[in-house]
């Protein structure tokens, strides 16, 4: 996100950007109405033009599409994602078929298999592991999404070992940290709760994956709200308890405005529930780095 402010007040506008910078509606909005724009593909941007590639990542044809057409590009990939890319190239030039734990059609693993799309097989769910085929099953090893579920994730990987006794782990956990704290607190809010409020977007998959685990841990009802409008005050009727978290990628301004309206419905008082303290901060995109900037995670 800060990104794309930097590039605008850099290059001034008009910036494009390719895909959703974060997949949240509002964060989208603002930026557009600061002179982003915002394409599908790379064919919707002039010539020479600033193109911001989103976090979710890129295939490298996308990145020789830029070069090919001159574009002055920017690649606010998350590290994180670009972890998980790196390790798709290293496994696949080992001769691995790679097992990407993941949603078909999310841009993330769009972006991951293309490093290597003769070796990744996409595994969508425990079910899409009864079915992957592998060339050789002492050579296999496991990637995901960054933005799963942490349980559906162990549920599925344990599938595939049942399959494939020689499965490889990846280096790391390959899960964002900030999905996995999410969780966490919302498996501790979602005891607690009768009613978990979920900030952010439909196409945020971190996001409905909270309200998956909100249900699973105890909540009798979760829901996934844009901002404060969506709020129904039917939904509190016999709640004495609500738990509110947001997506990895949501303003803290929105979380805010959720809050004023559940005061304003009379769950004005506030506990702050945090699983796993962050500290984590990345560094801009190397074109718009100046000496020290950091944004924080």
């Amino acid at each position: 996100m800060q990104a794309v402010e930097t590039a605008l007040d850099k290059f001034g506008p008009p910036v494009y950007v390719r895909r959703q910078i974060v997949h949240n509606t509002h964060v989208v909005s603002t930026l557009e109405k600061r002179g982003a724009i915002f394409v599908t593909e790379l064919g919707e941007v002039p010539p020479g033009a600033v193109v911001v590639f989103s976090a979710h990542g890129i295939a490298p044809e996308v990145r020789r599409e830029a070069e090919q057409r001159g574009l002055r590009a920017i690649d606010a990939t998350c590290p994180l994602v670009t972890k998980v890319h790196n390790e798709a190239r290293r496994f696949a030039a080992k001769d691995y078929d790679i097992l990407l734990v993941g949603h078909a059609g999310h841009e993330e693993v769009v972006g991951t298999s293309g490093e290597a799309p003769d070796r990744v097989r996409l595994v969508d769910g425990a079910e899409g592991a009864a079915n992957v085929q592998v060339r050789d099953p002492s050579r296999v090893v496991w990637l995901s999404q960054t933005t799963l579920s942490v349980d559906e994730t162990a549920e599925t990987v344990h599938a595939l070992r049942e399959r494939f006794p020689d499965l490889a782990d990846p280096p790391s956990d390959d899960i964002c940290y900030a999905t996995q704290n999410r969780q966490a607190a919302v498996k501790v809010i979602a005891a607690q709760a009768e009613l978990v409020i979920v900030v952010g977007s439909p196409n945020s998959s971190n996001s409905v994956r909270l309200v998956e685990v909100a249900k699973d841990y105890g909540a009798q009802a979760a829901y996934l709200v844009d901002d404060a409008g969506e709020v129904e005050e039917r939904w509190l009727d016999g709640v004495t308890t609500v738990g509110v978290t947001s997506g990895a990628s949501v303003p803290e301004e929105l979380v805010a405005s959720v809050l004023a309206k559940l005061a304003d419905f009379g769950f004005g008082a506030v506990e702050e529930v945090e699983a796993v303290e962050e500290h984590m901060t990345f560094a801009l995109p190397r074109e718009l780095r100046t000496s020290g900037a950091a944004r924080p995670a």
